[in-house]
């Protein structure tokens, strides 16, 4: 009888409320087989940016200094990790020199494109070249997805590609009227071109990075809302998008029989 390959998830809900937890699943032990994908809901595009970069940054943080650590004990895992990185970018890409990619495989899903496709034609097409830039400039694969079967279908077999090694799918959309699906490696930016700005007002956007300056050039059509009010949250029993009323109520009794 063959053994069987088990995938291990993990899921970290709550956008940016839970980031302290990322520690918990990646370590040293977990890293050389750890993908991470992200899910953004693309229906509330003002939280996206906000969102994306909290979490990235904060995983991105951690997986360096899991790497460094590993390092220190085992050197040529942690070299042979640093060098798999590039292993989606063709070593003739033009981009090579341009972008960063993440410290260990990434895809990021865009959520709800039913309720996106409904959107004007000018936010889409920001949206969804913002999110292609930032995918390309960390070796991410990007896909757009809904409860529609066949694009459920894509993403599980992006899901077994990531776990198991399973072959890539060389299948490619980039029109922003459809559903985006683009593997990692397989985007340029020629084909994504320069942030959705009016020429004349690029020069006025200080931007010491290309990715600030995809940043500034959204946040001027998507202002950040709400990020600071999920950050605050520590406590998920505190947090609103969780309420229930009966338990709430029979909490806060408790709480005041314990104070």
């Amino acid at each position: 009888m063959q053994p069987k390959d088990i995938a291990h998830f993990w899921e970290l809900g709550g956008g940016t409320s839970l980031l302290d937890l990322i520690s918990i699943p990646i370590t040293s032990d977990t890293l050389r087989t750890f993908s991470i994908v992200l899910v953004l809901d693309l229906s509330k595009p003002n939280d996206l940016w906000p969102t994306m970069e909290n979490l990235l940054q904060a995983t991105k943080s951690h997986v360096n200094k899991v790497i460094m650590k590993l390092g220190k004990t085992n050197s040529k895992a942690a070299s042979e990790m640093r060098q798999k990185i590039w292993s989606n970018m063709q070593k003739d890409h033009p981009d090579r020199e341009l972008i960063d990619p993440f410290p260990i495989p990434l895809v990021i899903i865009g959520s709800k494109y039913d309720i996106f496709q409904d959107f004007d034609s000018e936010k889409r097409k920001v949206i969804c070249k913002t999110l292609r830039f930032v995918a390309h400039y960390y070796g991410a694969s990007l896909m757009f997805t809904s409860k529609s079967e066949a694009l459920l279908l894509k993403i599980r077999g992006v899901i077994n590609q990531l776990a198991f090694g399973i072959d890539k799918s060389k299948s490619v959309c980039v029109d922003q009227n459809k559903p985006l699906f683009i593997t990692a490696g397989l985007d340029s930016l020629s084909q994504i071109g320069s942030p959705p700005v009016p020429d004349n007002d690029i020069g006025k956007l200080h931007a010491h990075s290309p990715m600030e300056l995809w940043k500034k050039v959204y946040e001027k059509l998507f202002p950040p809302k709400s990020i600071n009010t999920l950050k605050d949250i520590k406590d998920p029993a505190r947090d609103p998008q969780y309420a229930e009323s009966e338990v709430d109520e029979m909490r806060i009794q408790k709480d005041q029989v314990l104070s």
